[in-house]
């Protein structure tokens, strides 16, 4: 423990050497390093990021406190091209013979060779913040602005350089604000009658309100508001440019008088300038060119529809039914012409998937107010062909490689649907599995999908009053099959979904999978022992420790004792009917009654027939955006109609007491998910990221368990890193089953995310969480939640993250020690196996939350 200390301190003692030494390696006699940059306001320290942002200099960037690019970019010499060119000619023959050698161009490549690794540490770096007074008084003005243009029209700003040790220095900004000018009186100047109606009609939504604080965002907010408003009603010469404020602060104490002004159209001739008012266009017709590719320019029309006011115009003969555009169109005859029309049309014409690079024009015509619109569809290719090649790692397998072909037909029934056939087929190595010497590739997995989109709402009535078309509705009817050889323990699916798809708006997504459909058959429910074997090794132990078990059942290899593999699942049903062993070893006994009803469930065939509603709010602006939050829910309900039919129709129970169809027991349950995302920009690449989920599934009626496929597992490169997938929990058991998994998951993340330098970012993180099982069959107390008082079974990890982002993705290599281990039980669970040697090693791609 001491020799431990004592390497600990001589590393932050070097650290601390590294930190404070270099860092002004390269800062001249007559400079200053910018250490700290500070804001304070009416005697107050600042830490607002949007105040801060406002310095034009500030200190160098740190990555968990050291300034790490700084570093780097000491590390390159300066004037290393002259450098070269020193060498060069320090040996009087040296430059003769080279060139009589070598041609000057490649002579240049040397140099830029021996030049790489310098400007690349140049690159990589960062220049240290040499404080200039020209930068500092520019980072004044900025401040001076800033709160000017927020109403603190008389404010003060003054800096301070104070002077530190070894060359560096701190700057601190001071403000004086005073009072905020508040708005007074409202007034309004507009000289088109129209755009004055339409403005009384929207007035009281107005962002300017007397007795406000001055603010130009708001003025820019409520220009942007009118001219969408207005352009929305009609007024299709409007634009923001037609806004104008006129602010007066003459003979007022603190306040500010605003007239809004909107003077009429301009219109511009070749030698003159003429207003005009504003007019209220309608659309005179809709046009409609469903093939407008380059090879029919100048063509005439071969084709031509009129359907519900709408012209369809081809080139070639008409490949869709007129409903299937129209519906994409928002753009109506007689109606007013509205900006929010022509976004939606380009939005639901592009989700369609069948058009590429949609283009509406407005044609005004001379004789009135009136419009044409055209509208040009460039089709996509009828079919396509994706590829994809897939390199993966998990829980049960060494490495796996999968392979996934897919056709894509579109416009299958003239409707502009699309269909969908694909394929996969992926081998994989497992860690252990079973008894098969051949361990190599025995995982090995092949499966077929074929999915039809609608984009509308395949109902037998009209749902446009619930579900208006804007919202982007969209049906998808799948059927896929997949069978699975997975170490011994095989398995064949089939499933089958009906599911509708809208988005109420751009940030809200909603999905109803109506009728979604599982059949899982498992093909060698012989071979559990094969792969579950730590279920065996403590059936094992119990056979030869314990119990007085028969010798039919034990395997004696020269006095090498074990139990037959094949006589395991008679010597449970020999332990659970022995009433004495139950008594005098109640513990061994209700191992083996978990280890039964585990291999039970897990070996049945599962047939689910459920329903799910899911809801998601995701208010990222980009993908860029590093201040939002993502809110997802989940609800879904199974077996609920089966059950029903299953007492209409009077169907038999089995010896289980539950129904069956085509002889299997369906599963009956309730299951809800809550997930909860919200990231903070704290300035400088810094981000801080937290991860929130709660999720339970309860059986009833014709269940008492959750099928494995639907129930909860923690652990894994998303979730808790600090254990591998499956191998935490359920609650505080010793997690001695290879997948485990129950029917209810709490989890907590918090990750801080820092740029090192260039592509390359660094993490730190804690993750919490567990799995327990409630409201089902599962009688071990230790994997169970029985109130509050389970909370304490709640697993901690923590680590740190390296991840580089080539930017379409991002590849994470993540370190995770447990440092809170609820499996010790009663003995002290903090910090038992936090080290390297304990720690698990996650690869990752993209981030986790």
């Amino acid at each position: 423990m001491k020799k431990s200390l004592a390497k600990i301190s001589l590393s932050l003692l070097l650290i601390g050497c590294f930190s404070s030494c270099n860092v002004v390696k390269r800062v001249g006699d007559n400079e200053l390093l910018l250490t700290s940059a500070e804001i304070y306001v009416n005697d107050k320290k600042n830490n607002k990021e949007r105040v801060n942002n406002l310095l034009y200099q500030k200190p160098n960037t740190k990555a968990f406190g050291i300034p790490l690019r700084l570093h780097i970019y000491n590390l390159a010499r300066p004037n290393r091209d002259s450098l070269f060119e020193v060498w060069l000619d320090k040996n009087p023959k040296r430059r003769e013979r080279m060139q009589n050698l070598y041609s000057q161009k490649q002579i240049d490549r040397l140099k830029q060779s021996a030049l790489g690794l310098n400007d690349w540490l140049k690159k990589t770096g960062e220049a240290p913040a040499i404080i200039d007074s020209v930068k500092t008084n520019k980072s004044v003005k900025n401040i001076e602005n800033y709160y000017y243009s927020n109403g603190w029209f008389d404010r003060e700003v003054n800096y301070s350089i104070t002077p530190e040790e070894n060359q560096r220095a701190s700057i601190d900004y001071t403000v004086k604000t005073g009072k905020p000018y508040k708005l007074d009186t409202l007034r309004t100047k507009i000289t088109s009658p129209i755009i004055d109606s339409l403005y009384k009609a929207i007035k009281s939504k107005s962002l300017l309100k007397r007795k406000d604080q001055f603010s130009v965002k708001n003025f820019i907010d409520e220009r942007e508001r009118l001219n969408t408003n207005f352009r929305n009603s009609g007024v299709y010469h409007f634009s923001q440019d037609y806004v104008n404020f006129e602010i007066d602060t003459i003979g007022k104490t603190k306040k500010v008088n605003v007239e809004t002004q909107i003077l009429d159209r301009i219109i511009r001739n070749e030698d003159s300038t003429a207003r005009v008012p504003f007019k209220i266009y309608k659309i005179k017709a809709v046009n409609i060119v469903t093939d407008d590719v380059f090879e029919f320019e100048g063509q005439a029309f071969k084709d031509s529809i009129i359907y519900k006011n709408f012209n369809l115009y081809s080139y070639d003969k008409m490949r869709y039914r007129p409903k299937a555009i129209t519906d994409a169109i928002f753009v109506n005859k007689g109606g007013i012409f509205r900006d929010l029309d022509r976004t939606r049309t380009l939005r639901y014409l592009n989700e369609l998937q069948t058009f590429k690079y949609p283009r509406i024009d407005y044609i005004e015509n001379e004789a009135d107010t009136t419009l044409t619109a055209n509208i040009f569809l460039t089709p996509r290719k009828k079919f396509g062909l994706g590829i994809d090649l897939n390199i993966s790692q998990s829980n049960i397998q060494t490495v796996g490689f999968s392979f996934s072909a897919s056709l894509l037909a579109r416009n299958v029934f003239r409707g502009a649907e699309t269909l969908e056939v694909s394929g996969i087929g992926a081998i994989g190595a497992s860690k252990d599995g079973s008894e098969n010497d051949r361990q190599f590739f025995d995982i090995n997995e092949l499966g077929a999908n074929i999915k039809l989109t609608i984009p509308r709402l395949f109902f037998p009535f009209n749902t446009d009053r619930i579900i208006p078309k804007y919202m982007s509705p969209s049906t998808r009817v799948s059927l896929g099959f997949t069978s699975q050889t997975n170490i011994g323990l095989d398995k064949q699916t089939v499933n089958g979904i009906f599911n509708y798809k809208w988005f109420p708006n751009d940030k809200v997504t909603n999905n109803l999978d109506l009728f979604s459909v599982q059949y899982v058959r498992n093909l060698n429910p012989s071979n559990y022992f094969g792969v579950y074997q730590n279920s065996f090794n403590r059936l094992e132990n119990i056979a030869l420790d314990v119990y007085n078990t028969p010798a039919e059942f034990i395997n004696d290899d020269n006095g090498n004792l074990s139990l037959i593999q094949s006589s395991a699942d008679a010597f449970i049903d020999l332990v659970l009917l022995d009433d004495t062993f139950q008594s005098s070893n109640p513990t061994e006994y209700q191992t083996v009654n978990n280890i039964k009803e585990r291999k039970n469930r897990l070996t049945e065939d599962n047939l689910i027939f459920a329903s799910n509603f899911s809801y998601a709010k995701d208010k990222r602006e980009n993908v860029f955006d590093e201040n939002f939050s993502i809110f997802r829910f989940k609800l879904e309900f199974a077996g609920n109609l089966l059950a029903n039919a299953s007492r209409l129709l009077g169907l038999n129970r089995n010896n289980d007491d539950r129904y069956e169809i085509f002889g299997v027991p369906y599963s009956q349950y309730a299951k809800t998910e809550f997930d909860y995302i919200k990231h903070w920009d704290l300035g400088g690449k810094n981000v801080l990221a937290m991860r929130s989920f709660f999720g339970i599934a309860i059986p009833y009626g014709n269940s008492t368990s959750i099928p494995f496929a639907k129930s909860f597992f923690a652990g894994g490169t998303n979730d808790n890193r600090a254990w591998t997938a499956y191998n935490l929990g359920p609650g505080s058991s010793s997690s001695n089953d290879e997948f485990n998994e129950a029917n209810m998951k709490f989890a907590l993340s918090l990750e801080y995310r820092s740029n090192l330098f260039g592509n390359i970012n660094g993490a730190l993180f804690i993750d919490s969480g567990n799995i327990w099982n409630v409201f089902d069959d599962v009688e071990d107390a230790s994997a169970t939640f029985d109130g509050f008082n389970s909370l304490k079974d709640i697993a901690i990890g923590a680590g740190f993250g390296i991840r580089y982002d080539f930017g379409f993705f991002v590849l994470r290599g993540d370190i995770g020690f447990k440092a809170y281990d609820p499996s010790f039980g009663d003995n002290n669970r903090w910090f038992n196996e936090f080290n390297f040697h304990n720690a698990v090693y996650n690869l990752g791609i993209n981030y986790p939350f």
